[in-house]
C-alpha cells in the first residue's frame, strides 16, 4: 500500500538497547467468544514479568515501535465514506483533467464499499444512505460504468425507493448542479454578499464553525457563478428521478408547523433567490473579490485549506470558476494537497477526508508512557520533538473573537495554522508533559503558550468548543443549507472534560475560575441516565470517558452522586463478553446510548472511565481487561471494523484506524500501573 508523500515504515526499532520482535505467544481465546483467564493467572498480573497482561502490553508497545515513522510521528488511516472519493472523481471531470488509471482505482474503491442492498452507508454496517449512494452512483457513471451494470441497477433501485435525487442533501445537490443534473434553483442559497457583513452582525461568516466557514466561503463563489459542465448522455443520471422534475420540486417543503424558524428561513431563502436573479447586485463584485482574497489568504504553504477535503475541494472549484488555470500555483498546490491525502495500492485509490498525524501521535505517545516505556526513550523523545515543532505560532480565524489572545496550541493535521483546536492542543500537552526532551525550555514555553491559548478559548457558558469561542448561534442550524446540522461549533462536554484534564494535570487549583465554570457546565450537560454526550467520538461512552478523566484530574470528589451515577451507567452497559461498544445510531436514538457490539477502542474508553473513578478492583474492570487481552492479535493489534469516531453526528462518521490499538494499550498500561501503585501502598 502506498500513502502519497508520507509512507508508513514497518522497520524494527529498539527498546532498552535491544531489537524489538513480535512476541510469538498468543493470548488465550476461543473463536467467537472471550475465554476468561483463570484467577490464578490474573494474580500473576500484579507486576510479575511475562504475565498475560505484561505480554499483551509488550506486544502492542512493540507494534507501535514498528509503526513509528522515520520523522518520529505516528499516523494511521482516517476512514470515512464513499462520498469523499466520489467527489474527487467529480472534481477532475469538472476541471477537465481526468486520469483514467487513477479514476478506475477510485471506482474500484467505491464499488468495494457497496452494501448487499446495493447502497452505500455513512459508517460500516450502517443503513444505506440516499445521498451517499447517489454520489457513488454518479461517480461510477462518470468513470464509465453503464446504468445496466448489475451494481448500478441495485444502487438505482435503492435510490428510487428512497425518493430519488430530490430527497438528497444539500452537498449532493450542489455536485449534481455542477454538471446540470440538478437545478441550481433547488440548492439553498448562500449569498456571496455574506462576505460584506461586519463581524458584529448577528449572522456573519465568523459565526459559522471553522469547517463550515472554510467550505461555505469558496462554495458561495461557486454558487454565485452557477456553473454547469455539460455531460455526454452516457454519464447523465436523470434515471435517478422518480419522474421528470417540475419547477415546484425545487422549492423547499415547509414543516415543523406553521410558525417555526425553519419555515421562516425557507421564506428568507425564497427572497434571496429573487434577489440573486436580479441583474442589479451592486455588492456582488466586491463580495466576490473579498471571498477570493479570503481563499488565497487561507491557503497553507502546503496547499491545504482548513486541512479538510470539503474546504480544499471547494476552494479549487471556486478558483477555477474565477478563471484560475489548473496549473496556477494556488490550484496546483491545492490539487497536490488533495493527492497527499490519498492512499493508493495496485487496485484502489481512496481520498481521505482529513489526515490526523498530530492527534495520532499524541494518542500513541500517551499510550506508550502508560505502557511503561521510559520517558527518555529515544523514540518518545523524537516523537515529542516532532510534536513541539508542530506548535501553531501564527494567528488564525479564532482571533476575531479573541483579538488580544496570543497564538499557541496545535492543529490536527501536518499543517493547518489557521485552525488549531483545543482537543488536539490538550492531548498534545498531556503527551509532552513528562517526556524528557532535549530542549526543556522549548517544551515549557510551548506548553505555557498552549495552556494560555486554551484558557482564552473558553466560552461564556464555561465550556469549550473545538476551534472557536462562543460559536453558539444555534439558529444557523435552522437555515435550509444546514441539513447536516453542523454549521456551528458550540461547547461540548467531551472537549470541556479534556480541558479539565489538561488543567488538572498541570496543577491548576480547583478554585481556578476557569475550572469552576467548567464544572458548572459539565454538571448541567450530564444526561439524566448519568453519561455525557460525545461530540467527537461515539458517543456517550466517549463523552463520559473524557469528562470523568477531567474530573479526576482536578481532584473532584469521585464519590459524589452525580459521578457515581455515571459510573453505574458505564457498568450497566458492559457486554456479556466483558467489553463495551456503542453504535453510531445512538446519535439519533437515545435508547441505544452505550449499546453495541464490543470494540477495543470503546472498551478502552470505558475502562479508563472506571479507572479514573477508583474502580480498579471492580469486577467490571477485570472483565474489561480480560476482554482486551483475549481479543488481542499476535502482532499486538486488535481488529475493529466499526466506526467509533465522529465528524458530524448522524451524518459523517469516522474510523480512526489507530484507535483500536492506542486506547486498549492506554487502558492496559494504566491498569497495570495502578495495580503496582496499589501494591506498593499496601506494602
Amino acid at each position: 500500500m502506498k500513502l502519497h508523500k508520507y509512507s508508513i515504515s514497518n522497520s524494527l526499532t529498539s527498546f532498552n538497547g535491544q531489537t524489538v520482535a513480535i512476541n510469538p505467544d498468543t493470548p488465550v481465546k476461543v473463536p467467537g467468544k472471550v475465554h476468561h483467564l483463570p484467577p490464578t493467572i490474573w494474580k500473576k498480573m500484579i507486576g510479575e514479568a511475562q504475565s498475560p497482561l505484561d505480554k499483551a502490553i509488550e506486544r502492542t508497545r512493540d507494534f507501535f515501535f514498528r509503526e513509528q515513522l522515520p520523522d518520529g510521528y505516528w499516523w494511521a488511516e482516517l476512514e470515512s465514506n464513499a462520498t469523499i472519493t466520489a467527489e474527487y472523481i467529480m472534481l477532475f471531470h469538472f476541471l477537465g483533467m481526468v486520469d483514467k488509471l487513477r479514476e478506475q482505482k477510485m471506482a474500484n474503491y467505491i464499488l468495494s464499499k457497496q452494501t448487499e442492498e446495493g447502497a452505500w452507508s455513512v459508517w460500516f454496517g450502517g443503513p444505506g444512505d440516499l445521498s451517499t449512494t447517489v454520489e457513488a452512483y454518479f461517480a461510477l457513471k462518470l468513470a464509465g460504468f453503464s446504468a445496466d451494470d448489475p451494481a448500478m441497477c441495485k444502487a438505482r433501485d435503492f435510490i428510487l425507493a428512497k425518493g430519488g435525487i430530490l430527497k438528497t442533501r444539500v452537498f449532493t445537490k450542489v455536485f449534481l448542479a455542477l454538471f446540470g443534473e440538478f437545478s441550481w434553483l433547488g440548492v439553498p442559497s448562500m449569498p456571496i454578499e455574506l462576505m460584506m457583513l461586519p463581524d458584529w452582525a448577528y449572522f456573519n461568516i465568523y459565526e459559522f464553525s471553522s469547517w463550515s466557514r472554510a467550505t461555505i466561503i469558496p462554495l458561495s463563489v461557486v454558487m454565485s457563478e452557477h456553473p454547469v459542465r455539460k455531460l455526454p448522455p452516457r454519464a447523465r443520471v436523470q434515471e435517478l428521478y422518480i419522474r421528470p422534475p417540475r419547477a415546484r420540486d425545487y422549492s423547499f417543503s415547509r414543516h415543523d408547523g406553521i410558525l417555526s424558524w425553519k419555515n421562516f428561513f425557507i421564506g428568507v431563502d425564497h427572497l434571496i433567490k429573487v434577489y440573486e436573479l436580479s441583474p442589479v447586485r451592486p455588492l456582488r463584485k466586491r463580495s466576490v473579490d473579498l471571498a477570493e482574497q479570503w481563499i488565497l489568504d487561507h491557503q497553507e504553504p502546503s496547499g491545504d485549506w482548513g486541512g479538510i477535503q470539503p474546504a480544499m475541494l471547494n476552494s479549487i472549484l471556486a478558483l477555477h470558476c474565477l478563471g484560475y488555470a489548473n496549473d496556477h500555483p494556488a490550484v496546483a498546490n491545492g490539487l497536490e494537497a488533495l493527492a497527499n491525502f490519498c492512499i493508493e495500492d495496485d487496485d484502489s485509490l481512496v481520498l481521505q477526508s482529513c489526515v490526523s498525524p498530530v492527534w495520532d501521535t499524541a494518542l500513541v505517545l500517551v499510550a506508550m508512557q502508560e505502557a511503561g516505556v521510559p520517558t527518555d526513550h529515544p523514540a518518545l523523545v523524537k516523537s515529542a520533538q516532532w510534536l513541539m515543532d508542530r506548535e501553531v505560532r501564527t494567528k488564525g480565524d479564532w482571533q476575531v473573537k479573541s483579538p488580544d489572545l496570543q497564538p499557541g496550541g496545535w492543529a490536527f493535521e501536518f499543517l493547518n495554522d489557521q485552525y488549531p483546536d483545543v482537543d488536539d492542543s490538550g492531548f498534545v500537552m498531556l503527551a509532552l508533559k513528562d517526556v524528557k526532551v532535549r530542549d526543556k525550555k522549548q517544551k515549557e514555553q510551548s506548553i505555557k503558550r498552549g495552556i494560555t491559548w486554551c484558557l482564552g478559548m473558553q466560552s461564556a457558558n464555561g465550556g469549550w468548543g473545538a476551534f472557536d469561542k462562543d460559536n453558539t448561534k444555534y439558529l444557523l442550524n435552522k437555515i435550509p443549507f444546514a441539513d447536516l446540522e453542523a454549521l456551528i461549533d458550540p461547547p461540548t462536554a467531551d472537549l470541556t472534560g479534556r480541558m479539565l484534564e489538561l488543567l488538572g494535570s498541570f496543577n491548576y487549583p480547583k478554585s481556578n475560575p476557569a475550572i469552576v465554570r467548567a464544572l458548572d457546565f459539565l454538571k448541567a450537560e450530564q444526561e439524566p441516565e448519568g453519561p455525557w454526550w460525545g461530540r467527537w467520538g461515539v458517543n456517550y461512552i466517549y463523552g463520559t470517558w473524557s469528562v470523568l478523566s477531567g474530573l479526576e484530574a482536578v481532584n473532584e470528589d469521585m464519590t459524589q452522586p452525580y459521578i457515581r451515577k455515571a459510573v453505574n451507567w458505564i457498568k450497566s452497559k458492559q457486554n456479556l463478553d466483558g467489553g463495551w461498544g456503542e453504535v453510531c445510531e445512538s446519535y439519533d436514538d437515545r435508547t441505544l446510548m452505550g449499546c453495541g457490539p464490543s470494540t477495543p477502542s470503546q472498551t478502552g474508553w470505558a475502562l479508563l472511565s472506571l479507572l479514573a473513578t477508583g474502580e480498579l478492583q471492580s469486577k467490571s474492570v477485570q472483565r474489561g481487561i480480560e476482554y482486551l487481552v483475549a481479543t488481542q492479535k499476535a502482532d499486538g493489534s486488535w481488529d475493529e471494523e466499526l466506526f467509533t469516531g465522529t465528524g458530524f453526528p448522524k451524518f459523517f462518521m469516522i474510523k480512526y484506524h489507530i484507535y483500536r490499538n492506542c486506547f486498549p494499550l492506554t487502558a492496559l498500561g494504566r491498569y497495570r500501573r495502578l495495580l503496582l501503585e496499589s501494591v506498593k501502598k499496601q506494602n
